[in-house]
């Protein structure tokens, strides 16, 4: 388990499959943390590559790409300093705020607040618990109406993306506050309701607060192996375990010993089974690299209504670069970025949800996952309108 002193985290980016070799050879023999991608057996030539070891070993590391003549640069030099300087909100409160990461304890106790305060507007259910026993709530955002269709969105599949989860919350409150001022929000949510799952791995995001910054897994025990956790993001039956997913319970890809053996997984695709005649997109939150991925990541293979997907993609792209002009790459996930199967957007694709979205928001690899309080207002704003372009798209769009 990497405990966090002082690690650095180092970028590569590999110019052929020799160089590609070397980062293989160094990930066997020492215990490598990788960022992006997820794992080693995903990297492939010019591909941005980073990763975190311990410090004492990051002379090894420099020596090993020196030789080998690799560029690298560090681009976190102290892991320990990174995050502690997360936490630059200039909000001064214990209790919740939209501009600060929120311990699972604050965001439990919000979604109840949320609905009392919006009752009109919010409602709150539990679809599940998880693996350590806490209740997993669901909010229902929306004018009540007949007939609804709905968009499933959730956040915090990855314990340790903290910008996930606070996105939810800030689209809930988004929601409430231009609810009647907003004539978008307004028609959105008079015609639609969101289904909105602030954390869904809430054991690995209350443990990357307790713990272990960088946990990403659940936190469920796997028979016959010391190692801990299941990725989420791996464990549904979409061309389960077959490509970018582990069947060692020590990677942090596993993809569990069966699709939805973790109650998780089983809750939300319960959830969503239950109520596929209404809900008609799923958007799903991760962080970071700026991308808005749609299926497929299990195959290369194009969905049928790929030149729509990619169209409103492109779309929703240039919405949000409008803001801030920040930049997101868009396109099917195992093209754009690198295959990986068992992830719950190419699950609810296969389901008949044709609008299925992963966003991966903020940054590109400054701070990766350790992106800092101060940005979570702009990475929310920005990425609002884009989940509204998406939200208006399928509600003119339904089938």
């Amino acid at each position: 388990n990497l405990s966090p002193f002082s690690h650095k985290v180092f970028r590569v980016i590999p110019q052929n499959e020799e160089q590609v070799e070397i980062i293989s050879a160094l990930a066997s023999r020492m215990q490598v943390d990788f960022w992006q991608p997820d794992s080693v057996t995903q990297v492939k030539p010019n591909m941005k590559v980073d990763f975190q070891v311990e410090a004492d070993k990051s002379f090894e590391v420099e020596s090993l790409l020196a030789q080998n003549k690799m560029e690298y640069r560090v681009l976190i030099d102290n892991l320990r300093t990174a995050m502690e300087a997360q936490f630059d909100s200039k909000v001064r409160t214990t209790g919740h705020s939209y501009e600060k990461y929120n311990r699972w304890e604050t965001i439990a106790a919000w979604t109840a607040d949320i609905a009392a305060e919006n009752p009109d507007l919010v409602s709150r259910s539990v679809i599940g618990e998880t693996y350590e026993g806490r209740q997993m709530y669901l909010l229902k955002v929306g004018k009540s109406g007949t007939n609804k269709k709905a968009i499933f969105m959730d956040c915090g599949f990855h314990a340790r993306e903290w910008i996930s989860p606070a996105f939810c919350q800030w689209f809930v409150k988004e929601a409430v506050e231009t609810y009647g001022k907003d004539s978008v929000m307004t028609n959105i949510l008079d015609r639609l309701d969101f289904y909105i799952l602030p954390v869904l791995n809430i054991d690995g995001y209350v443990y990357t607060w307790t713990n272990d910054r960088m946990w990403r897994k659940t936190r469920s025990r796997n028979a016959g192996s010391v190692c801990i956790g299941t990725d989420l993001n791996r464990n549904f039956d979409a061309g389960w375990c077959t490509i970018g997913a582990s069947d060692n319970p020590c990677d942090c890809t596993y993809c569990g010993r069966a699709p939805e053996s973790e109650k998780e997984t089983k809750a939300l695709a319960d959830f969503i089974r239950e109520h596929l005649s209404t809900i008609k997109a799923y958007f799903t939150i991760h962080s970071y690299s700026q991308l808005l991925l749609f299926p497929y990541s299990y195959t290369y293979k194009y969905p049928s209504n790929f030149k729509e997907l990619n169209s409103i993609a492109g779309t929703a792209a240039k919405q949000l670069a409008s803001l801030y002009n920040t930049e997101y790459t868009y396109g099917p996930g195992a093209e754009t970025i690198y295959p990986a199967a068992g992830g719950s957007d190419d699950w609810a694709f296969d389901q008949g949800i044709k609008y299925s979205f992963t966003f991966e928001l903020r940054d590109t690899g400054r701070y990766g996952f350790l992106l800092p309080e101060s940005q979570i207002k702009a990475t929310c704003e920005e990425t609002v309108l884009a989940v509204k372009y998406l939200a208006n798209y399928v509600l003119e769009h339904l089938y």
